[in-house]
């Protein structure tokens, strides 16, 4: 079963190989390739498309592989921001998030404001899934958290919303208007995707700050910067249009394809 999982995703990758072969270059040399208008960015939207309509095509249930406790080698390796210096991320943290509150909103008939005790009393999901990061990375690791489709059921998702929407407290960058929280986004498909968890737990232990404490999401189908940490809110949506540059995600605006899929 693992071996036609893998076979699965070489597929997918194949669908997508001028792109993500670039991209294993690593995030600062491809982003200076990248801009609007661009031939390189309209070829690497296009093999995104492909690999999101392969991804469908094949299988809309397929399971990641998962893995056991003996192949977990190495600590879960942190990337991108790892100590956030927001105040209110820092506030939070000075009392173990007792004052977090993860804020279900937008295309939902019943908004939720939920606490990370909450979240924890709720069914959880353990699996041993791998990272896969555009940088060329990989590490496996045991993830522990509440399905997102748990959540969602909750807030009753309204028929028109199409897509998940993830706001963290991080800041990312900044702009004339001032500071930009890191933001991106997964299709309903995905978010209701049996291991698509918001996860709380690292192998055996509570999520560290570097892994992106208090909570982070997990989308074992695609790469690691569509799996946002310090998340804050989740807003169902009908289109990226009101989402920062309108193609759903921080990094998607700065050129990288919106699936990320492996």
């Amino acid at each position: 079963m693992v071996r036609g999982l893998i076979n699965r995703r070489k597929f997918l990758t194949a669908a997508s190989i001028g792109a993500s072969g670039f991209l294993l270059g690593g995030c600062d040399a491809f982003d200076d390739h990248l801009g609007v208008g661009n031939g390189l960015r309209s070829f690497l939207e296009g093999a995104n498309s492909l690999t999101h309509r392969a991804q469908r095509l094949l299988t809309r249930e397929a399971l990641a592989p998962e893995f056991s406790e003996s192949d977990i080698r190495q600590p879960m390796r942190p990337n991108g921001i790892t100590a956030p210096d927001d105040d209110t991320y820092k506030s939070l943290l000075s009392n173990a998030f007792a004052d977090w509150r993860l804020e279900v909103m937008g295309l939902v008939e019943k908004p939720l404001s939920l606490s990370l005790g909450q979240l924890q009393t709720m069914p959880a999901r353990t699996q041993i899934t791998r990272h896969d990061c555009v940088e060329g990375w990989s590490c496996i690791a045991k993830w522990t958290g509440t399905p997102l489709a748990l959540v969602l059921d909750q807030a009753r998702v309204k028929p028109e919303a199409r897509y998940v929407v993830f706001h963290c407290l991080d800041t990312i960058d900044r702009d004339q208007s001032g500071d930009v929280k890191y933001y991106g986004s997964i299709d309903l498909i995905d978010a209701r995707h049996p291991q698509t968890i918001l996860a709380y737990g690292l192998n055996g232990k509570p999520l560290p700050i570097e892994n992106g404490a208090p909570l982070r999401a997990r989308v074992e189908r695609q790469l690691g910067y569509k799996m946002p940490k310090y998340l804050a809110k989740i807003e169902l949506v009908s289109s990226f249009a009101m989402i920062g540059g309108g193609r759903g995600g921080y990094w998607e605006d700065n050129g990288y394809d919106w699936y990320g899929g492996i």
